[in-house]
């Protein structure tokens, strides 16, 4: 890279970056660490699944994809957080990854920071993505990627405990129809909601879908859309139809009290569909309902596939084709089933439900999500979104009404 954009990678881009969500704990390296191999034959991907050792589905796809390619791959994995600091360093250095494979709300930080390329730069293709998950890449009107897959949020039930509390699943519909269903489910004895609301990134993820269902823009948190929002949450454990721990709760806790049977109700993602299916109860999966019906739009999560800026720029060429056949639509629909994603084409989710009709409402959800640095939002979000968590935990604990929760929050953004 030029000097310039060297010297646009500031200590306020590393502390925005510091407040992405993480998703993993630990790090490996099947690879080098360094970006560059001496060998121009060898291409570098450094991606956030510390979890695929040598010999997994996900590393056999690299090797294969840079075998169709006639380049080697060599692969780094990077928790989340430390993958996105990293990636920083080595663009300082001049020494980035041929391929960066990054969560999507980084995306526009490392953008304006000049780490990546366009993809009218990198040829890259994004024409089959659907618009609304492509988005979470997109920053002042270029697209700087392409989503690998995506996850989100809807409603986990239990069939047996809906069944005992007389409701009726198809007559949720929206808030005062949930509402309703928590009511009767409290009078048979039965535990309502659980979800996370901790003072972290996950409160605001698992918040927003409420926020966004009520109509309200992160633009102004204050707003009465959004104040009706935070009134449901407060309002449900205040009438004892959510547990007071959600305000400690991360999204795993959050899944362990459901799991117990006891609860109607979970708002979780597509990463527990595995633990669903250990339960020892029936349960369904019902898509977020907005304020006054529809589908709520919930945030998306899941990574993008991007092409970080590179001296020799004739490496673009051959990057491209890696990129292009980690993202066609076999291999989407392998690696998306391995990650337990939904694919970002709509050809791959048909495969996908084809496959398995219960990744229906999911596939219904990731249609209705939601960028959390979409609305040209971008490296603006962190901040948002940490007063926005904030203004959650004063509501839920007592200490502030909802509207004056989120008066301060916007207030605090200005």
């Amino acid at each position: 890279m030029n000097r310039s954009t060297r010297r646009r990678l500031t200590a306020t881009t590393m502390t925005v970056v510091a407040l992405a969500v993480g998703t993993t704990a630990c790090s490996s390296d099947d690879g080098t660490s360094s970006a560059k191999a001496a060998d121009s034959g060898t291409y570098t991907v450094w991606d956030p699944y510390p979890q695929f050792a040598k010999g997994s589905d996900w590393v056999k796809l690299l090797d294969s994809c840079g075998s169709e390619t006639g380049v080697k791959v060599t692969r780094t994995a990077y928790d989340t957080s430390d993958l996105t600091n990293k990636a920083l360093l080595a663009a300082q250095q001049d020494n980035s990854p041929d391929v960066l494979i990054l969560d999507n709300p980084v995306v526009s930080t490392l953008a304006e920071a000049g780490v990546l390329t366009t993809t009218d730069e990198n040829k890259v293709d994004t024409s089959t993505v659907e618009p609304n998950l492509l988005a979470a890449g997109q920053t002042g009107g270029k697209t700087y990627g392409t989503p690998i897959g995506a996850n989100t949020l809807a409603l986990y039930y239990n069939k047996d405990v809906l069944k005992g509390a007389g409701v009726d699943i198809a007559s949720i519909r929206d808030w005062k129809s949930l509402t309703a269903a928590l009511e009767k489910v409290k009078k048979a004895g039965k535990k309502g909601i659980t979800f996370s609301a901790i003072g972290t990134e996950e409160g605001s993820f698992q918040f927003l879908p409420w926020f966004w269902g009520s109509g309200a823009k992160l633009t102004e948190l204050d707003s009465s859309q959004g104040v009706s929002a935070l009134s449901l949450w407060s309002d449900w454990l205040k009438k004892g139809y959510a547990p007071n721990s959600v305000i400690n709760n991360t999204q795993t806790t959050s899944w362990q009290e459901f799991a117990s049977g006891d609860y109607a109700f979970a708002e979780n993602g597509t990463w527990q569909l595995a633990n669903a299916e250990k339960a020892d109860f029936d349960y369904g999966v019902l898509p977020i309902p907005g304020a006054d019906g529809g589908n709520a739009a919930a945030p998306t999560g899941g990574e993008f596939v991007t092409v970080p800026t590179q001296g020799d720029t004739d490496r673009y060429t051959t990057t491209q084709k890696l990129v292009s056949c980690l993202t066609s639509t076999d291999n989407l629909h392998d690696t998306d089933t391995t990650l337990s994603y939904v694919a970002p084409t709509s050809a791959v989710q048909d495969k996908q439900f084809a496959a398995d009709a219960k990744l229906k409402p999911w596939v219904e959800a990731v249609k209705s999500a939601k960028g959390r640095t979409s609305d040209d939002l971008d490296t603006k979000y962190p901040k948002i979104s940490e007063q926005l968590w904030k203004a959650v935990q004063s509501a839920l604990s007592g200490s502030r009404s909802p509207k004056d929760a989120l008066t301060a929050a916007q207030d605090a953004v200005k």
